[in-house]
């Protein structure tokens, strides 16, 4: 009888950058996959300095050591699913060029991370340029929010026209997320095939959030991991991330972090006192004689 506890759980390698406040980058990657049933083999892409209010300055990773980080894992453990975030330099768009290359029967999600929760910017126009032309022709889906997918189509005169240039450059999916437009409502579009599929509404919250975009797309690449298509892992991604939203909490003095993990709440307090007495270590109030 198989054991279905001991079976390892399936592979997202994240190649992303540092956020040492937790909120966002390879902490949120974890956090997210892990709740979609995926584990992370984190890549780091660059150090950051930040708080919940902004990044201060980043150093990225030297691209010959991604590329180290990456070969190493990829030649011992079965990785089912690319996840990329903060990329920290050209260079490193040209070194995961050649691993997605290498490795090209494997899903590529895209967060293309133009700049942070607090408007400093990560990526510079020749970035820009280099997604379209290294990375996109590769992905299979992209989940640009409104600001970054005008930068990444600057040519195009509507949003619409702007997720078609990103398929026009090869990505096969975009999840267009409009939490940064003046909408009464959150509106979140999916496109694929050259054509809009759907469009979702989420209640606006009224906070700010930190690490969004990287729960969102995540929790896609750990759905995509355990076996979901892209379209399913859309849907049901979105609707854990607007949750994790919608527990946020504010940890600092800048914008809230989504609760990523609150769906385990109940079990943990309905089980602490079965994992406190199960505890292999015993007290014992007897005295020896």
């Amino acid at each position: 009888m198989t054991n279905y506890m001991n079976q390892p759980r399936p592979i997202v390698m994240s190649f992303s950058g540092n956020d040492p406040t937790g909120g966002a980058g390879l902490q949120a990657d974890i956090e997210a996959a892990s709740s979609m049933g995926a584990r992370i083999a984190p890549v780091v892409t660059a150090l950051t300095v930040q708080d919940t209010q902004n990044v201060k300055y980043f150093s990225a990773t030297d691209a010959k050591m991604v590329v180290e980080q990456a070969r190493v894992i990829l030649e011992d453990m079965p990785v089912s699913a690319f996840k990329i975030g903060m990329v920290g330099s050209i260079e490193n768009i040209n070194a995961i060029h050649t691993i997605l290359h290498d490795y090209h029967d494997i899903p590529v999600i895209v967060d293309p991370i133009i700049s942070a929760g607090g408007g400093m910017s990560l990526a510079s126009e020749e970035m820009a340029l280099a997604y379209s032309d290294l990375i996109f022709p590769l992905t299979n889906l992209v989940t640009p929010n409104s600001n970054e997918v005008r930068l990444l189509a600057p040519e195009a005169d509507s949003l619409d026209a702007c997720a078609q240039e990103l398929m026009d450059d090869g990505c096969e999916y975009v999840l267009l997320t409009g939490t940064h437009e003046s909408t009464e409502q959150v509106i979140n579009s999916f496109y694929g095939h050259h054509k809009k599929i759907e469009s979702t509404c989420w209640k606006r919250l009224p906070n700010s959030y930190h690490g969004s975009g990287c729960t969102l797309t995540s929790a896609i690449a750990g759905l995509v991991a355990c076996g979901q298509s892209i379209p399913d892992a859309v849907s049901i991604a979105q609707e854990y991330a607007w949750q994790s939203l919608v527990d946020g909490y504010q940890s600092g003095m800048g914008q809230f972090h989504p609760d990523r993990l609150s769906w385990t709440k109940n079990w943990t307090e309905s089980n602490r006192d079965v994992i406190t007495n199960s505890s292999p270590i015993k007290k014992s109030n007897q005295t020896e004689n």
